[in-house]
């Protein structure tokens, strides 16, 4: 017997069947317009609350920011209606929820390109920094997530000779919101289930709240199986420690 030949159900699965879906689950066939909408919101806040749970890999981007001497202050905004972001940051980026890793780049693009890995530090430790418009090479950041925007600073702020270079940075992207009814969710396929269950049990608290705490397992089950399943797989070495206290 001959097989699809295809592995891209995802991509034709758009918003309105993961409605549709959610909606048969909980026994309720005839969707009118308000129940679309109201779907649809529940969709968007049941994304939002998902950056509550961790780490998703499939939200890591990578972007290289322009220094600008004496700027330690680097803006990402929400989305550009919320505001324009620096000159130094690159178009269309948005939506830069944290910054996991950054490093000092010099050289980049060529041969003799050059990574030094800057250290995260917290408010606590950059409010004690005596002298914050020192103009240096950075060697640390500090992130500061606000409701509209996340700002990124430096410290040192650069200084010339670090202003022709860049600050390569790691960060975690936001999910997309739904919209149209025909997009496609910002998901991967690994977690099509989870999302349609989890659609489900918010809809039964509204719907069919009988039916809520079961449409709760179901979803928490599978979220916990897509979020191991997620994790970047790497080797650990595991040391015994030798401990002689009457040497």
């Amino acid at each position: 017997m001959a097989t699809s030949g295809t592995n891209t159900f995802e991509s034709g699965f758009d918003i309105d069947d993961i409605i549709q879906e959610a909606y048969d689950r909980i026994g309720i066939r005839a969707v009118s317009g308000y129940q679309l909408k109201s779907a649809r919101r529940s969709l968007n806040i049941m994304f939002q609350e998902w950056a509550n749970r961790g780490l998703h890999y499939w939200q890591i981007a990578n972007l290289d920011i322009d220094l600008i001497e004496g700027q330690a202050e680097y803006t990402f905004f929400r989305s550009t209606a919320d505001g324009t972001s620096s000159t130094s940051v690159p178009d269309g980026v948005t939506g830069v929820h944290d910054v996991l890793e950054a490093t000092f780049r010099t050289g980049r693009g060529t041969t003799s390109q050059v990574d030094s890995a800057l250290t995260k530090i917290n408010r606590s430790t950059y409010s004690g920094l005596s002298n914050k418009l020192n103009k240096s090479q950075p060697t640390q950041y500090y992130v500061q997530r606000f409701i509209n925007k996340t700002v990124v600073t430096l410290y040192p702020t650069p200084d010339a000779s670090a202003a022709s270079n860049h600050v390569s940075l790691y960060y975690i992207k936001r999910i997309q919101d739904a919209g149209a009814y025909q997009n496609d969710a910002d998901v991967p396929y690994r977690f099509v289930p989870c999302m349609t269950s989890g659609l489900s049990f918010y809809l039964a608290q509204k719907y069919q709240p009988e039916l809520a705490q079961a449409m709760k397992l179901y979803y928490e089950d599978e979220l916990q199986r897509a979020l191991v399943e997620d994790g970047s797989s790497s080797s650990t070495f595991i040391t015994p420690q030798a401990y002689y206290p009457n040497v």
